[in-house]
């Protein structure tokens, strides 16, 4: 743990994370605070997984977005006014509630699209704060891996707010997010922070191949996630045990905490493009052995072991997009990986219920390991593209 000590010491990189970690609560909460207040208004559970479909996908379409306009003004100039739009969202949805569906519709929209892109920022802030290569790399994991806090914290949130009422864990996730983005912004790092002149092209980050390989393969990734917590939560209910579902999503939150932690504790050898394919075919194993659905003990045991190459695949993949990123472009070149994920877990949640209700709960688990191939197949077959260098530069 002293090469994470050591990281923390360094000036800012607590008060980054630490704010970063706090305005992205919201992103755990936002799903679960949607249906929660759905059905307690009165909606039933299709619209409930409507609107937060919504949420998630504009939250998807907004980041690549928002990252873009970061790259050109800075982080403060985007990051407040997001967060103050997407708390806006959340309050508009508590006080109008589902009388309307198009205009529920418009602010859980609202609320998605302008998602403050924290995440993005504080991995273009690493390579400005720590000085050492070996701690941006340690930094990248710990990055991965607390953010399996917010999964985990943040269903909680929406449990112990909501105990006040329907609509305090729509104003917690607003206040949230707000707060976190004002501990970030008024650092200086954040203040300082500037994007390097960028090419003037429509494509931007995508503009490096290399970069739509890694981002179409945590697409995939996303996918498996998105398959992974359905298809438990029913596992779950078909095991008699409905209430398992919640320890078992957070063993596994658990398993990606460890391996991040300890992947990011040492110096690997070698370059990173080439450690993607192996990490994510253990990813892969892990989602293969779901389909066995033993007894719940041993489930317990498979969910934690099938989220331990998680962390290390994203803290692996996110040292990566700094290299293979065109220049000016690396605030959106973090937030198209975000993106991509999004949109992979929401196409994931669908697919599970498919299948579970179609083909049975051991095919429903077979799409995440069919994620996971996928996620392979185009590392190894974008591999010459993952070895290439930053050579798009500004024109």
């Amino acid at each position: 743990m002293r090469v994470y000590l050591d990281l923390l010491r360094a000036p800012w990189a607590a008060r980054l994370l630490g704010g970063t970690l706090l305005g992205r609560l919201p992103n755990g909460m936002g799903v679960l605070a949607i249906v929660l207040f759905t059905r307690a208004a009165g909606g039933d559970y299709v619209l409930g997984g409507v609107l937060s479909a919504v949420h998630a996908l504009a939250a998807g379409a907004g980041q690549p977005v928002l990252g873009r306009l970061m790259d050109r003004l800075g982080q403060p100039r985007i990051l407040l006014p997001s967060a103050l739009l997407a708390g806006l969202g959340f309050v508009l949805f508590a006080l109008t509630g589902i009388s309307s569906t198009p205009l529920a519709v418009f602010t859980v929209a609202l609320a998605g699209f302008f998602t403050p892109p924290l995440e993005p920022g504080l991995r273009a802030l690493w390579p400005e704060v720590l000085d050492r290569p070996a701690q941006v790399q340690a930094a990248y994991a710990m990055d991965a891996a607390t953010q399996e806090l917010i999964f985990t914290l943040g269903p909680v949130l929406v449990f112990v707010s909501g105990l006040l009422s329907g609509t305090a864990p729509l104003y917690a996730a607003a206040l949230l997010g707000l707060a976190g983005t004002l501990v970030v912004i008024t650092s200086r790092p954040s203040r300082d922070w500037r994007g390097a002149v960028r090419a003037a092209h429509w494509a931007g980050a995508l503009r490096s191949r290399g970069l739509v390989v890694l981002a179409s393969s945590l697409g995939f990734i996303g996918l498996s996630l998105g398959v992974f917590t359905v298809a438990m939560a029913a596992y779950a209910e078909v095991r008699g045990e409905p209430g398992a579902a919640g320890w078992l999503v957070a063993v596994n939150a658990l398993g990606a905490l460890t391996g991040g932690l300890v992947y990011g504790s040492r110096v690997w050898p070698g370059e990173p493009e080439r450690r993607v394919a192996p990490l994510l075919a253990g990813l892969t194993v892990g989602y293969a052995l779901l389909m066995l659905t033993p007894s719940i003990p041993v489930m317990v045991l498979l969910s934690y072991l099938s989220g331990v190459f998680l962390a290390p695949t994203l803290g692996c993949v996110f040292g990566l997009v700094e290299r293979l990123a065109p220049v000016g472009t690396v605030t959106e070149a973090f937030a198209w990986i975000v993106a991509f994920m999004t949109v992979g877990t929401s196409a994931g949640s669908v697919l599970a219920g498919w299948l579970h209700e179609e083909v049975g709960n051991r095919a429903a688990f077979s799409g995440a390991a069919l994620g996971g191939l996928a996620a392979v197949a185009l590392c190894v077959l974008g591999g010459p593209w993952l070895r290439a260098r930053r050579d798009l530069e500004a024109v």
